[in-house]
C-alpha cells in the first residue's frame, strides 16, 4: 500500500531517506501533479565531496529519476563563512581561488549522478556566490536582515549546543542561517524552486527559507529532511581511522571505495542497499534475508553496486575480482593499493610499526599497531607479526617484487621498493 501519491515521496519513504516533511500532504499533491523543482546545497571546501554528501545526492538523483528536476548548489559564497551546524571550531577561511579549484572538481562528482541541460537532463549546477558576492550590505540588512529575530536564531540547535559548550561562535557563522534562508528564496525567483532537502540537522536553517521566501515572494515553500546516518554500532558513517571517505578517485582508488562497502556492519546491509545503490526493493529484501557467511555476498553485492555508481561499472568489478583474488586465493593482485617506499630506505631497514602506521597508514598510531600485533591483527605476506621490534628488509620481497602489509582479513597495503 502506497504511503503517498507522488512516486517521488514513495521511493524516498520505501528507502528510508524520510525524517521530517514540513507539509507533507501539499508538497505530495505538489509532486504528483505536476514537476517541482528542489535543491540541496553543498559547500566547496574540499576538491572532493566525501561519503557524508552521499546521501543528499541520492535524493536528488531520485528526484530527477521520478520526472521532477535537481538543483545542486555550490556554495561558493557560503563557503567563505561557514556552517556552525554540528561543530565546536569555526571553519578555516579559504581563498577565492580555491573555491573555485574546488568547485571545478566537485561537479564531476555530480555528472554520475544527475543528468544536466548539456547532457540532455533537466538538472541544473547553481552557485551562490553569484548572488552572495555582490551583496550590498546596507540593502541586505534593511531587505532581509529585518526578517529575523535574534532571539529565535539563538533557540536554533547550530547556535544553541555551541554557546552551551562555550565554544566561540563568530558573527560571521551566525550570519550563515540567513544566507542559507536568502539562498532558498533567491532559488524559487530565479528556477521556480520550491523544495528544500538536506540532512536532519539542516531543519532550523530550511524552515528559515520558507519563511523568507514566503515574505520577500509571497511563495509556498517546502522542507525536506533524511535522517543523519550512523552505523549499527552508532558510530557516523563514513568516519574511519584513515579520515574522510572522498568520492573523487584521485583521493580514494575504486578499490578502496569499494572496500569501506564491503566492511559494512552486518545490521546494516539492507539499509544501506537501500539508501546508497538503486537496486529493486525486491532484490533487496533477498540480499538483506541472507544469513551468517552468506550475509558477505550480500555485503559484495552493495559494493559493487556502490561503486559503480560512482566510478562506473568496469571499475566496481575490477575492484571485486581483485578483492576475490586477494581473499579468496590469496594472491597479490597487481591493483591492489600500493605505497612506494625507497630501495636504499628498505636495505638500511624499516621497523614493522613504521610500516603499518606511517607508511602505509593502516593502523592510526605506533601504539594502535602494537595492540594489533597482541590480537594477532596484523600480517607481513601473510604471516602473522609476533614481534613488533621486527625490520623489513629486502629479505621480505616476494617474489613479485613487493611486501604485502595486511590489517586483519580485508585491509592490505602492498610495499613497493623504487
Amino acid at each position: 500500500m502506497s504511503t503517498y501519491k507522488s512516486d517521488f515521496l514513495n521511493i524516498l519513504s520505501e528507502r528510508g531517506f524520510i525524517h521530517q516533511i514540513s507539509e507533507p500532504d501539499a508538497l505530495d499533491a505538489k509532486a504528483a501533479e505536476g514537476r517541482i523543482t528542489a535543491y540541496i546545497g553543498y559547500d566547496c571546501t574540499a576538491p572532493s565531496l566525501h561519503i557524508g554528501h552521499l546521501l543528499p545526492t541520492m535524493m536528488l538523483y531520485w528526484l530527477q529519476q521520478t520526472g521532477h528536476q535537481p538543483i545542486a548548489l555550490m556554495g561558493g559564497g557560503t563557503t567563505r563563512v561557514g556552517d556552525p551546524s554540528g561543530k565546536d571550531e569555526s571553519r578555516k577561511v579559504l581563498t577565492e581561488e580555491v573555491i573555485n579549484e574546488n568547485l571545478a572538481s566537485i561537479r564531476k562528482t555530480f555528472s554520475k549522478f544527475l543528468k544536466f541541460e548539456s547532457d540532455g537532463g533537466n538538472a541544473i549546477m547553481a552557485n551562490n556566490a553569484d548572488w552572495l558576492n555582490t551583496l550590498n550590505y546596507i540593502d541586505f540588512l534593511r531587505d532581509v536582515g529585518r526578517h529575523f529575530s535574534v532571539n529565535r536564531m539563538l533557540s536554533f540547535d547550530s547556535v544553541k549546543l555551541r554557546l552551551e559548550r562555550q565554544h566561540e561562535l563568530s558573527f560571521l557563522e551566525f550570519n550563515y542561517m540567513i544566507l542559507q534562508a536568502y539562498d532558498f528564496a533567491e532559488l524559487n525567483k530565479r528556477y521556480g524552486c520550491t523544495l528544500q532537502m538536506g540532512g536532519s540537522d539542516q531543519w532550523g536553517n530550511i524552515v528559515n527559507g520558507i519563511d523568507l521566501g514566503r515574505r520577500l515572494n509571497n511563495a509556498h515553500l517546502f522542507a525536506l529532511t533524511a535522517p543523519l546516518i550512523t552505523t549499527a554500532s552508532g558510530a557516523k558513517m563514513g568516519k574511519t581511522a584513515a579520515g574522510a571517505v572522498w568520492l573523487n578517485a584521485d583521493l580514494l582508488a575504486p578499490y578502496g571505495y569499494w572496500q569501506f562497502w564491503r566492511n559494512t556492519e552486518d545490521g546494516d546491509v539492507t539499509r544501506f542497499l537501500k539508501l546508497f545503490t538503486i537496486l529493486p526493493l525486491d532484490e533487496i529484501a533477498r540480499l538483506g534475508a541472507l544469513q551468517g557467511a552468506e550475509l558477505n555476498e550480500a555485503k559484495k553485492v552493495l559494493a559493487t553496486e556502490a561503486t559503480a555508481l560512482m566510478h562506473g561499472r568496469a571499475a566496481a568489478d575490477e575492484a571485486a575480482e581483485t578483492a576475490r583474488k586477494t581473499f579468496d586465493e590469496g594472491a597479490f593482485a597487481e591493483n591492489l593499493p600500493t605505497v612506494e617506499i625507497a630501495r636504499d630506505k628498505l636495505a638500511a631497514g624499516v621497523g614493522v610499526l613504521v610500516a603499518f602506521a606511517e607508511i602505509t597508514a593502516l593502523v592510526s598510531s605506533n601504539g594502535d599497531a602494537r595492540r594489533q600485533i597482541k590480537a594477532g591483527g596484523l600480517k607481513i605476506n601473510d604471516a602473522n607479526v609476533t614481534d613488533e621490534k621486527m625490520t623489513l628488509t629486502q629479505k621480505d620481497l616476494t617474489p613479485e617484487g613487493v611486501i604485502k602489509l595486511s590489517l586483519g582479513k580485508k585491509k592490505h597495503v602492498l610495499l613497493k621498493p623504487v
